[in-house]
């Protein structure tokens, strides 16, 4: 009786200080739908934030404080019966060294998203196969999700969940929904896996370690060394540049970071800010205008 009591306090003990991988918090707006029950809408909120966060993604065991911040925001455009147009939005952030900062990792808005949810049902997700758009669609952003966030502590530390999120695409080839097929657009799903995982664009994952582990982790103890390792890592990228110019999953980066550079290189010397804004310019044209905040502030 005493060895049941004992085993029940361990688990207790074990599950109270390890969780699953993700912090997750879901949104489902539907303001666009009109003359349907918004209930059905509560339900699948619930019922995302319950398979995002509940779920075992890998098989390393997370304390609760270090469960990965990220939200996610599903605009439901239209429904007819179980079928639901939409657009998702995926943002993830990971803590800085001693500070009370979270850098930005990941900020993308996937316009490509339509999914059936019939009420009350279980969400299910295999790696094998592909089950659901919905469950696949959450999966994939989930692997992706994770891989930036080890990328980003570790050099290529994210690797296995990349590869679970190509998997993720591989399975819904013969789908009919959208996002997944290379031919159906150069800005999606298929795209910003599979370069993340071509040779090409080895230096931006090598950028996502050095940036952050290097960079962003040392500026609280040395301000002017992390920032010239962040200066490095973006210079980094004028090879993919080369190879691939204003590649899709470069933009992406950069929508997560554009904000984050300006405010790291606006208290740089002058030297540092003419030299990032020239590559900033180079590689990431869209948000030029942007980065002249970089020389106008002292």
């Amino acid at each position: 009786m005493c060895k049941k009591i004992i085993l029940l306090i361990l688990t207790a003990v074990v599950s109270t200080a390890f969780s699953q991988e993700l912090n997750c918090k879901v949104q489902v707006l539907s303001q666009q739908v009109q003359g349907t029950d918004k209930r059905v809408f509560e339900i699948i909120q619930t019922a995302i934030t319950e398979f995002m966060n509940n779920k075992k993604w890998t098989n390393d065991a997370f304390k609760n404080e270090e469960r990965i911040d990220c939200s996610i925001l599903i605009n439901v455009t239209d429904r007819a019966n179980d079928d639901f147009k939409a657009t998702i939005q995926i943002q993830s952030r990971r803590p800085v060294y001693k500070s009370s900062y979270n850098s930005v990792l990941l900020n993308y808005n996937d316009n490509e998203f339509t999914f059936k949810y019939l009420e009350s049902q279980s969400l299910d997700f295999s790696e094998n196969t592909f089950s659901s758009n919905l469950t696949s669609v959450l999966a994939y952003y989930a692997y992706l999700i994770i891989g930036l966030d080890y990328d980003s502590f570790s050099l290529n530390g994210g690797t296995p969940y990349l590869q679970k999120a190509l998997a993720v695409c591989n399975n819904a080839q013969n789908t009919s929904e959208k996002g997944w097929k290379a031919f159906e657009s150069n800005k999606n799903r298929y795209w910003l896996i599979n370069n993340m995982m071509d040779a090409s664009f080895v230096p931006l994952r090598e950028c996502m370690y050095n940036y952050h582990r290097k960079g962003l982790d040392l500026m609280s103890t040395n301000k002017e060394s992390g920032r010239v390792v962040v200066l490095e890592s973006i210079e980094s990228l004028k090879s993919v540049h080369q190879i691939k110019p204003l590649s899709f999953t470069t933009q992406v980066f950069f929508n997560a970071k554009s904000d984050e550079l300006i405010n790291i290189f606006s208290g740089a010397f002058s030297d540092e800010k003419s030299k990032i804004i020239n590559t900033l310019n180079l590689i990431d044209p869209t948000n030029s205008i942007k980065y002249q905040k970089i020389m106008a502030s002292q």
